[in-house]
């Protein structure tokens, strides 16, 4: 008998705007594409390649038409073109291995390293804390600059016995980070049940599940998690019309004297947001910015 036809992989390559990135990631992951990586040099990282691999008997031509349409519709929310989608076709390899070399040790800020889970930590950084995080379990590895921006503030902070709240959790990195630097309890909510996932399961890969609350819902499941103890810190990673739309639900969230921590937000987003939240009592200031996007810290006025 001839021996059977090896199978072959489409990998698919695109370079995405700043503002589609998390969203094409999610996208991916609900239509069934697992096998996901954002490739990036650590000094151009504005320079990025998000890539997919699919079974190639999975995604005949209809099929990958009918993908890049759905991709190409994630965008025109945002008033941008998707950049061409390019397809590759490749051989059968072991493509666990072949996935995770794309993962690198990845060090933020000062202090901070997300590492995928089944690496070691790098000689070069066992003087830092590690996050460990499984990539492939849904959106929002670490290095999207939002996210980035969030952990080097988080650095900054003092969060000793602090309590956290964590709206739109996504991968569970931001209430993680907090924890490995001193918080005491992570309450955490996100509206996509595939980051609800990744959270608790990267929580576990920490061991921090015992620290780490996470359910399906929005702000008013994250203040019912809280339980009438609002938080000290709300961290709050979410693109610019959905924090206008939470805005009225952050004074519960928060302690009179609590701090929020609002990133996905284009840099010319901000000051339109910013009058936003001061119309609602906030005092706002611009705590960072990289590239086209900003972090803003909140406070009662």
């Amino acid at each position: 008998m001839p021996a059977a036809a090896q199978p072959s992989w489409w990998r698919l390559e695109l370079e995405p705007p700043g503002e589609l990135e998390e969203s094409l990631l999610w996208r991916l992951e609900s239509l069934g594409v697992h096998r996901l990586a954002v490739r990036f040099r650590p000094e151009a990282p504005e320079q990025r390649t998000l890539q997919a691999w699919l079974p190639e008997v999975d995604w005949p031509d209809p099929e990958r038409l009918a993908l890049a349409e759905a991709l190409a519709q994630m965008a025109e929310p945002f008033g941008v073109a998707l950049p061409p989608l390019r397809w590759e076709l490749q051989p059968e390899e072991d493509w666990a291995l072949s996935w995770k070399r794309h993962w690198q040790p990845d060090p933020v800020g000062l202090r901070l390293l997300i590492l995928p889970a089944w690496l070691q930590v790098p000689a070069e950084h066992a003087e830092r804390l590690a996050l460990l995080i499984d990539p492939g379990s849904a959106f929002g590895t670490g290095s999207h600059p939002t996210t980035r921006l969030c952990l080097e503030a988080l650095e900054k902070r003092s969060l000793t016995g602090s309590r956290v709240a964590d709206l739109g959790c996504g991968s569970g990195i931001l209430g993680i980070a907090s924890l490995v630097l001193g918080a005491r309890e992570v309450l955490a909510s996100d509206t996509d049940s595939l980051a609800v996932r990744a959270t608790a399961e990267n929580a576990a890969l920490n061991q921090a599940g015992a620290h780490l609350r996470v359910q399906l819902g929005s702000a008013d499941v994250l203040q019912q998690l809280l339980a009438g103890a609002p938080a000290d810190l709300l961290l709050c990673n979410i693109l610019a019309p959905v924090l206008t739309a939470l805005t009225p639900a952050f004074s519960e969230l928060l302690t009179a004297r609590g701090e929020g921590l609002l990133s996905g937000l284009l840099v010319d987003q901000a000051p339109a947001l910013t009058a936003h939240l001061e119309a609602h009592g906030w005092r706002v200031t611009t705590e960072a910015e990289q590239g086209r996007w900003a972090l803003l810290a909140i406070q009662r006025a």
